[in-house]
């Protein structure tokens, strides 16, 4: 687990301080994928894997001022560039990893995840994690911000039947994590699944 975490951090760290740069444009499909999970006024809701907090301004307009809004990365470089970028205001951040979270079981209303799931040391345990510190009915939202087939192609490797987010793949874990598998979208320019928390 360790060399996991590592190589997760090393290869965040190296690219944190131009992680925004590399990628402009993707602030509209963020707060469209933070439109899709339709948080309330109120709503209290974890950003797992923020990375540079780019999802967290939109999350902060949707739960409002009485919402919460907490930002959770492994690597401390992608949490300074999200600080320097004054996205911290958007919510509270905490270097954490998504297989242990500081949070008690059921406090929130939502999880968004951006990206998050191909770094993942041990995808269905860790999803049921994010299952645990959700409430019965509340949502998952995996999101990338380009399909699998854009991003294979940016990777320059081919898609296999064994990609974990293929829908036959991914809906049987999340399943046995604890959720349910709502809505799922791979377009070119967007990739979206929505799962609900199990009772």
């Amino acid at each position: 687990m360790a060399d996991d975490h590592t190589h997760v951090q090393d290869f965040f760290s190296a690219r944190a301080a131009n992680w925004d740069a590399r990628f402009p444009d993707d602030g509209p499909a963020f707060a469209a994928a933070v439109s899709a999970l339709g948080l309330r006024e109120g709503d209290a809701v974890l950003d797992a894997g923020c990375g540079t907090g780019r999802a967290l301004p939109a999350l902060r307009s949707a739960v409002g001022p009485r919402g919460a809004v907490l930002g959770a990365d492994l690597t401390a470089a992608m949490l300074e560039a999200a600080v320097r970028a004054g996205r911290d205001r958007g919510g509270l951040l905490i270097q954490a990893d998504a297989a242990r979270l500081p949070v008690r079981n059921q406090a929130l209303d939502a999880v968004f995840a951006a990206g998050l799931i191909a770094h993942l040391p041990q995808p269905e345990r860790n999803l049921a994690e994010l299952a645990r510190v959700v409430r019965p009915g509340g949502l998952l939202a995996l999101f990338h911000p380009i399909g699998r087939a854009a991003l294979a192609a940016r990777h320059r490797r081919t898609l296999t039947d064994g990609d974990l987010r293929a829908e036959p793949n991914l809906a049987p874990m999340l399943t046995r994590s604890g959720w349910r598998l709502k809505t799922y979208l791979d377009e070119e320019a967007r990739f979206l699944a929505l799962a609900e928390r199990m009772s």
